[in-house]
């Protein structure tokens, strides 16, 4: 099945859709990015809330837009609040996201990970290790880094969508986004998107903000990649290396709607 490009017309259709809707996201992310994924979403126009006691996550992610699971700093006890999330969010019937970051060698967030499967996520995004290892193909890749590429685990990806009725988003130097039956690509950004921490834990925050919107999910969450990928070039543009590459990718977040034409 071969992926189709997606339209970088549909992605600027989408993006003021984005910021009327403001999606007020429920953002269960890891503690080194917090800060940076929480201002991502600020520039991009959607409201973050980052509610982890599990008595108040589970009150809040029926409140919230949408749900981000992200388990990068997993622990017993926020796996047990982030399991709450994800029941109350299903219920309410709110979209909400896996991020199985460096899923596979750990037993804790592997086995947790697949738990939340079963509970069937509107979307999961990950490298291509850690989709391949979701997926049961693979031990995982080196901690949050990827050691293959996201083609290689494009299969597994649509395997895992058919399973589970959700979309998978498999992100590198071309994200592929797929519910197992459409597939769609996304090329662009800048080597340095992977030279500063939080780009794809943040990326996770808008496919979840972007599960939100009325439409076509597939298109919308291709839409949230695309969007990072020209930001991203964009910053690149207009920084001499990682420190100066931050705010400049916050301001092209911010000042993206010109930017993304067909």
């Amino acid at each position: 099945m071969q992926p189709d490009l997606h339209s970088r017309t549909a992605a600027a259709h989408a993006l003021p859709l984005f910021r009327r809707r403001s999606p007020l996201v429920h953002c269960m992310t890891n503690d080194v990015v917090q800060t940076f994924t929480a201002n991502v979403l600020l520039a991009l126009g959607a409201s973050p809330a980052m509610v982890i006691d599990a008595q108040e996550a589970a009150q809040f992610a029926a409140i919230a837009d949408a749900l981000l699971i992200n388990v990068g700093t997993l622990t017993e006890a926020r796996a047990q609040a982030m399991r709450a999330a994800v029941i109350s969010a299903s219920a309410a019937q709110k979209p909400w996201t896996l991020d199985p970051v460096a899923v596979g060698a750990l037993t804790l967030r592997s086995r947790f990970c697949h738990e939340l499967l079963t509970l069937r996520p509107a979307a999961i995004r990950g490298n291509a290790s850690e989709i391949l290892a979701l997926a049961g193909a693979s031990a995982g890749g080196r901690g949050v880094d990827t050691t293959d590429t996201a083609a290689a685990a494009l299969p597994a990806a649509q395997d895992l969508g058919r399973s589970f009725s959700t979309i998978v988003v498999v992100t590198g130097e071309v994200d592929y986004i797929t519910d197992g039956q459409r597939t769609l690509a996304v090329s662009g950004g800048n080597a340095l998107m992977t030279r500063v921490v939080g780009t794809g834990c943040a990326l996770s925050a808008v496919v979840a903000a972007s599960g939100a919107l009325s439409g076509d999910r597939l298109s919308n969450v291709a839409s949230a990649c695309a969007w990072f990928k020209q930001a991203g070039s964009q910053a690149a543009g207009h920084s001499g290396g990682p420190g100066s590459f931050i705010p400049a990718f916050l301001d092209a977040l911010w000042t993206l709607e010109g930017e993304v034409q067909a």
